[in-house]
């Protein structure tokens, strides 16, 4: 059994990927999306930031597979591609969220390179968004079949540290 106190996550931008990492090693290994924009860490410039971060809160524990959040709220809907039809607009919010908190002052955290306040998550996204390509509008988006095996796997406070290559 891996000892998850141990455990911390690495985003790594070049090859689009999340790792995760327990004794030093790495245990498993997901393709993800991060911002079409590139790394950055100014609010508005829909970029994912870089550094060191700690997971601050998981939210939706419990609901089912391709819940839809608005606002970090499960807003009753499940999504399908009936829904995204009806709803072009919306950047899809599915599954579960970590909600990132970064630990870099004057980097990712404060002011206007703050990670919680810019909104920074690893969510779930339509299983029909491409992986292993930056799409994003900033966020950490994975399949959502991952994301509920992340969810459960790592705990509130896991270290998170986001690069643009490792």
């Amino acid at each position: 059994m891996v000892d998850t106190r141990k455990q911390s996550l690495q985003i790594d931008l070049s090859l689009q990927q999340l790792r995760v990492v327990a004794g030093g090693e790495i245990t498993t290994t997901y393709a993800i999306s991060t911002a079409l924009n590139g790394p950055g860490e100014q609010q508005g410039s829909g970029c994912t930031p870089r550094g060191l971060h700690r997971i601050r809160l998981k939210i939706g524990a419990g609901l089912p597979e391709n819940a839809v959040f608005i606002g970090r709220r499960y807003t009753g809907e499940i999504y399908t591609p009936e829904l995204a039809n009806a709803n072009p607009q919306r950047d899809w919010i599915l599954t579960r969220i970590l909600w990132l908190t970064g630990l870099e002052s004057g980097n990712n955290r404060g002011g206007s390179v703050d990670s919680l306040r810019r909104f920074i998550y690893i969510h779930g996204t339509p299983d029909h968004e491409p992986m292993g390509a930056a799409a994003s509008h900033g966020c950490i988006r994975m399949r959502n079949s991952d994301i509920l095996t992340l969810f459960n796997q790592v705990p509130v406070g896991t270290l998170v540290d986001i690069r643009e290559t490792f």
